[in-house]
């Protein structure tokens, strides 16, 4: 036997056992036949490409959300949130009575408290963002919290990063997390300045040699401030430069996102996601008090916004976050809106929208007329014929990159958070969306939406069967990867 006929057979033995790993491992049926036809069409490459993306440490649980490790306090918390959801139900005004199944729906899956009296504040760009977040910190008092994908060492960057040294000389407790992978720019010469400087910093899920990371499928999407347990901010924008729009004429990509901040009982589930994941990447267990949990009773009234705060990742058990975007799409009776960077929907997704459109509402998606990614970009215009045949109207948005993540249903619920509509973002990564229910707020948001189509284009769906062959046969090629991005 020669030497061929045995690699042959060791590489046959390989395979038949990665084949048997795929089926056991991914829950998700299209991404399995993917993965599979992947390792059996393309030697060697397949193989290698599924242990570095494909590995589903969910299963593995490479990460378990608990906070409160005494099971009697955690069942009284439980009764304690319940009855907290109930009061507010009971408080509520129409825009959440008629959404109520979501509300329930989240609170049963992921034990999210609907909370109210709550402040919200939507911030359109990184020029309106970071002033808020600024005045924030500088008010602190006891702790800021501060969990991020993308933090970069450039300008704006350094000032958080003199500010938190400030607070943290005033003897403000001050946490970081950052996502190894989407900071690498701070890794060196920033996180020891930072840690010179009595900030605590550690990594969320260390990345020891990128090119061949399996890690990388499971980032650290989220990005949070929490300051003094009862002012926070979410949404899309990360800490960067190229999130600021200059005035001062310089030619930077003009980049358009949605943030939010949130003051009131709203932000404690986000301070508690925050918490779970400080212990996980940290080893430093922090048991909870009233310091990062003010009391609901003496938290200051600040509004009558209803919030309730969705995560989803390896963390959980079920993909939170794709269930509360298809709950608000089925419990639609108008208008459903969607802004959002990257649309690789999946077949659940895709058949809400063609479903809601087909009964009579009005479904319009925004999304970039350029991606940041062109095979990205290809997947996703796979998508879009489905759609329009169905009447869905897409617009492509072409004053700069569009990367804000939002959705309103009916002018009643609200969405704004990390979470692309793409799978990545529903199995992959860890992201965090808040849900507002509140006439006031859904309709500034749908006002923001269609301003932002003075900038887009409305997709002809006559034009756009009319696109080349091989442009169709670029974008159906890049759809069949899709279930691997």
């Amino acid at each position: 036997m020669n030497a061929s006929l045995n690699y042959r057979i060791i590489y046959s033995i390989i395979l038949l056992l990665v084949c048997l790993r795929i089926v056991y491992d991914t829950r998700n049926t299209t991404k399995t036949l993917a993965y599979l036809l992947f390792a059996l069409f393309v030697p060697y490459v397949g193989v290698l490409f599924y242990f570095i993306f494909g590995i589903n440490y969910r299963k593995r649980k490479i990460y378990n959300r608990k906070l409160i490790e005494n099971d009697a306090l955690a069942d009284r918390l439980r009764k304690d949130i319940y009855r907290h959801t109930k009061q507010t139900f009971n408080e509520s005004d129409a825009a959440l009575q008629n959404k109520k199944e979501l509300a329930y729906m989240l609170l049963n899956d992921s034990r999210s408290p609907l909370t109210s009296n709550n402040e919200v504040k939507l911030l359109i760009n990184g020029e309106n963002k970071f002033p808020e977040v600024i005045k924030a910190i500088r008010e602190a008092r006891n702790h800021i919290h501060i969990e991020y994908y993308i933090y970069d060492d450039d300008e704006i960057g350094r000032t958080i990063e003199n500010l938190l040294v400030e607070k943290a000389r005033e003897g403000v407790k001050v946490r970081f997390i950052y996502d190894d992978f989407g900071s690498r720019s701070i890794r060196r010469k920033m996180k020891k300045r930072m840690l010179a400087n009595g900030i605590e910093v550690f990594t969320f899920y260390k990345i020891f040699f990128i090119p061949f990371a399996n890690r990388i499928n499971y980032r650290n999407h989220r990005k949070i401030i929490v300051v003094d347990g009862c002012t926070a901010f979410i949404g899309g924008i990360n800490v960067s430069d190229r999130y600021i729009n200059k005035k001062d004429g310089s030619k930077r990509l003009f980049w358009r996102d949605t943030h939010m901040r949130i003051d009131g009982p709203g932000v404690q589930y986000l301070q508690y996601l925050f918490l779970s994941d400080w212990n996980f990447c940290s080893g430093i267990k922090i048991k909870p008090d009233d310091k990062l949990f003010p009391p609901y009773n003496i938290l200051p009234m600040k509004d009558d916004k209803v919030v309730q705060i969705v995560a989803s990742g390896p963390d959980s058990v079920t993909p939170s976050i794709l269930f509360s975007v298809l709950k608000a799409i089925n419990l639609a009776k108008k208008e459903i809106l969607i802004t959002t960077p990257y649309f690789i929907p999946g077949e659940s997704l895709m058949n809400a929208l063609i479903t809601a459109s087909l009964s009579g509402l009005s479904v319009k998606i925004l999304v970039p007329r350029v991606s940041d990614s062109a095979f990205v970009n290809f997947a996703a215009c796979s998508y879009y014929s489905d759609l329009l045949d169905a009447g869905v109207e897409i617009y492509l948005y072409k004053k700069g990159f569009l990367h804000a993540k939002t959705m309103v249903t009916d002018c009643e619920i609200s969405i704004v958070g990390t979470a692309n509509m793409d799978l990545r973002s529903f199995d992959l990564n860890f992201e965090v969306n808040a849900i507002v229910y509140n006439f006031d707020i859904a309709n500034e948001l749908k006002n923001i939406f269609y301003n932002d189509l003075k900038d887009a284009e409305k997709i002809d769906p006559a034009r756009w069967s009319r696109r080349s062959r091989p442009r169709q046969l670029m974008e159906k090629a890049a759809r069949l990867l899709s279930p691997l991005l």
